[in-house]
């Protein structure tokens, strides 16, 4: 961990506590248009925007990290922990991906609710992640890929989770977050159907993929797409990837015909520039830790979703 780190998670441990007796007392007792609604923290963009479709303008919702904000380097500052205080529900992917979160987690009010999404969907196995640890600074995701969102069949278990806690903390309203899940159940179907549409574009000897880290596995074992490698050959962006692995990554490339290389928005392209460089293959930007701005190509979920799609089909068909 950062040396910087070490005094900063004290500092905001004491101001967590400090703050907990105030933000209990003010829980739904304001007077603005939002008082008497479950206050609900995300703590990523996509998790905020699936918690939005089934809880909708029942709930007061906040998202902790910002847009373009990279999940694996994100540091809280002092800010963040009175939201993380002030939150009766708290949604996070989990499987590791919110390391930032274990140190403040232990200091919310016992009264709050905290769900890992991702628990209960099965996790890629994370070969290869502990000779990382170093190079990571220890983030190593050993419970296993985090990145489960890159498939909307797993979008499908956030709902239901989202649904069952929202409809226990507030039961006057479970109707209504019923009925919001299975609409946004209904449109995370439909873009699954869409997007094996799509990939059909591609022929099979050309869905190989390469990423700036390993990042794209469960889009690849639903869409039936090969998984030649990544700039940093870890679940982090983290991790370093040593010569030796740049050097097989880029002979595979050639060896493959790998058309492109994708690269997450949150990510620094620096390697995977070189990379594109050295073997003359196209690098493209897609979003995969966090939406665009709302004004952006990837507003909300399903837009995250189809402009990816669109973006692996144009550049490898």
């Amino acid at each position: 961990m950062k040396s910087h780190q070490l005094w900063l998670y004290p500092c905001l441990v004491t101001l967590l506590l400090t703050c907990l007796s105030a933000c209990a007392s003010v829980r739904r007792s304001s007077s603005s248009p939002s008082a008497g609604k479950l206050k609900v923290l995300a703590t990523t963009t996509l998790v905020g925007d699936v918690v939005r479709n089934v809880g909708r303008d029942l709930i007061e919702l906040s998202v902790l990290l910002p847009v373009g904000a990279d999940p694996h380097s994100f540091e809280p500052v002092p800010q963040d922990v009175v939201r993380l205080a002030a939150a009766e529900v708290v949604f996070a992917n989990g499987a590791g991906l919110e390391e930032f979160l274990s140190k403040l987690l232990d200091n919310v009010p016992e009264e709050t609710t905290i769900v890992a999404l991702s628990d209960g969907i099965e996790l890629i196995e994370a070969e290869g992640e502990t000779a990382h640890a170093e190079e990571a600074e220890g983030h190593v995701h050993e419970a296993g890929d985090p990145h489960v969102w890159m498939d909307p069949n797993n979008v499908l278990h956030w709902v239901e989770q989202i649904e069952r806690t929202l409809s226990d903390r507030d039961p006057a309203n479970a109707a209504q977050y019923q009925a919001n899940a299975a609409e946004y159940r209904q449109a995370l179907i439909e873009l699954d159907g869409w997007i094996r549409d799509q990939v059909a574009q591609v022929p099979y000897e050309r869905r190989k993929l390469v990423s700036d880290h390993r990042v794209l596995a469960y889009f690849a074992r639903r869409y039936q797409f090969e998984l030649v490698g990544a700039a940093i050959p870890s679940f982090s962006t983290l991790a370093e990837p040593s010569a030796q692995e740049l050097a097989e990554l880029e002979d595979a490339i050639g060896k493959l015909g790998v058309r492109a290389i994708f690269v997450g928005s949150t990510v620094n392209p620096a390697l995977s520039e070189r990379i594109a460089r050295d073997t003359q293959i196209k690098l493209i930007t897609i979003y995969t830790g966090s939406l665009s701005a709302p004004d952006g190509p990837a507003p909300t979920y399903l837009d995250f979703m189809r402009y990816n799609v669109n973006a692996i089909v144009q550049g490898l068909k």
